[in-house]
């Protein structure tokens, strides 16, 4: 077994005792490797090993590693997205995690039904209110609740959610994000299952708090290198 199979199992193993913890099914819980500045060896490697979902963040990037790896693969779209950028992303990628305002989420509905495809999509929020971070404020998605509602062409699957630095806090938002969520869901009528929080550093307690899919990069691939 190689390394990233081992680590891969590893952190299976620690979802799976995550959900335990939490009392709940781990197949409430997937694993999303973000392979964004990594090669398509390493993503080939993670394949291997039995992983189906990939998260890249620039979609020039990304283009290559999808068209070398075999299809039945989901491609979750994880990076700041411009509206300009829209229909070449969903020309690749059938998850969107990174939808920050109703204007861009509007021009998603409108090129999905223009190609003809179903995006699914989760709405970042920022939910501690982080001058440094873009998504929804929260007031201000539950304003959108009847804008929501009315789109046509993407699968609302839920919310997206970084909290503030620093371990220790992470449950509390998590906690809050979850919050929102189920408000937003009464006031919209949307079913809005999902929850993609935690990452490698705090994974564990996003699951505790209902995570549904957890974006595990440098805990996976290892360090990440970015070129100066």
């Amino acid at each position: 077994m190689s390394d990233l199979s081992e680590r891969l199992a590893a952190l299976r193993g620690r979802i799976d005792k995550a959900c335990a913890s939490a009392g709940r099914d781990a197949a409430e819980v997937s694993l999303l490797a973000v392979s964004k500045t990594f090669p398509v060896e390493a993503v080939r490697e993670a394949y291997d090993a039995g992983q189906r979902i990939f998260g890249e963040s620039r979609q020039q990037e990304a283009a290559p590693k999808i068209a070398a790896m075999p299809t039945g693969i989901d491609w979750h779209f994880i990076g700041g997205l411009q509206r300009n950028k829209v229909r070449k992303v969903l020309g690749d990628f059938g998850w969107i995690h990174s939808v920050d305002s109703l204007r861009l989420l509007e021009a998603i509905d409108r090129v999905a039904g223009e190609e003809a495809c179903r995006p699914r999509v989760y709405l970042e929020v920022n939910v501690a209110g982080e001058l440094s971070k873009g998504g929804f404020a929260p007031d201000d998605l539950l304003a959108s609740a009847d804008a929501l509602a009315s789109l046509q062409q993407v699968d609302l699957m839920g919310l997206m959610a970084i909290p503030p630095e620093g371990i220790a806090a992470a449950r509390g938002w998590f906690s809050k994000t979850r919050e929102l969520r189920d408000r937003l869901a009464a006031a919209s009528g949307l079913a809005l299952p999902g929850l993609s929080m935690g990452m490698s550093a705090d994974f564990e307690e996003a699951i505790l708090e209902g995570s549904t899919i957890v974006r595990v990069g440098s805990a996976l691939f290892g360090n990440r290198f970015y070129p100066a």
